[in-house]
């Protein structure tokens, strides 16, 4: 089927994150991509130098005329940036009726710099979790939002994992790229069972964007398949792809991109 996908999120002048990396991914898992900004971010691979926030009324009014017009199939959501705009995103969505989507809980660039507020943590957890599909937090992020100490150790993010599933979303896959094995694992939870991925690790610092392409590779994917197992299973796999060939670019001087690309050029 012809999946029709819709990120919503912040910019990346460097390309390798926030909607210009979601809609990069779309395209190369041949999904036709949309978009709602939520901030406009001057950033580069080295950080966060600047947030412009858009006003929640104009997120509203984007995503409105989005929803009115094209089929959306599955949603990616980023960076929101502040309380109002997780509230007009979960209004927005409430009466949507779109089958899939993917709340990757964005709260620190790759360099460290904070990207939403505190208040808004609280708002997310409240009124836009419990909507979603799915949500895929690193060990920060799962620990932000569960007010806890971050994971140390698979148990651990074990035990995380099911307290966000209790929190209402349907499936959590949580991130253990934070711990030091030689192997990154993932876990994919739902109310229907749990499940181990894991990859070796890429021997790379080029790994801007990593988050928000794996969540977007999931909304392009989702609709084509019948379980999130299979489709986080082909979206970790690409992304490896992706990772691997992230030193044949030549992007900033920082932690570059990784290579939606790869497969084609």
């Amino acid at each position: 089927m012809r999946v029709n996908a819709l990120t919503i999120a912040g910019t990346d002048p460097s390309g390798g994150a926030g909607i210009q990396a979601d809609l990069k991914t779309f395209s190369a898992l041949e999904a036709y991509g949309t978009s709602v900004i939520t901030a406009l971010v001057a950033q580069n691979t080295r950080g966060v130098q600047s947030v412009y926030p858009i006003a929640a009324e104009f997120v509203s009014a984007q995503l409105a005329s989005v929803l009115s017009d094209v089929r959306i199939d599955s949603v990616k959501i980023g960076m929101l940036q502040d309380s109002d705009i997780v509230e007009a995103v979960a209004e927005g969505l409430a009466t949507a009726s779109i089958p899939w989507l993917v709340l990757d809980t964005v709260m620190l660039a790759k360099s460290g710099d904070p990207l939403l507020s505190a208040r808004a943590v609280a708002t997310l957890r409240e009124k836009l979790l419990p909507q979603v599909s799915i949500i895929t937090p690193n060990l920060p992020e799962a620990a932000a939002l569960l007010a806890c100490s971050p994971a140390r150790d698979e148990k651990e993010m074990l035990r995380q994992g099911r307290a966000l599933l209790e929190l209402g979303c349907q499936a959590v896959l949580m991130k253990g790229g934070h711990l030091s094995d030689s192997e990154s694992p993932d876990w994919l939870l739902t109310r229907e069972g749990e499940e181990r991925f894991t990859a070796p690790r890429v021997p790379t610092k080029n790994t801007h964007g990593t988050g928000c392409t794996l969540s977007s590779a999931l909304a392009a994917l989702r609709p084509r398949h019948n379980d999130w197992l299979t489709t986080v299973r082909e979206a970790k796999q690409w992304l490896q792809g992706a990772l691997q060939q992230a030193d044949t670019l030549e992007v900033g001087q920082g932690f570059g991109p990784v290579h939606h690309f790869y497969r084609w050029w």
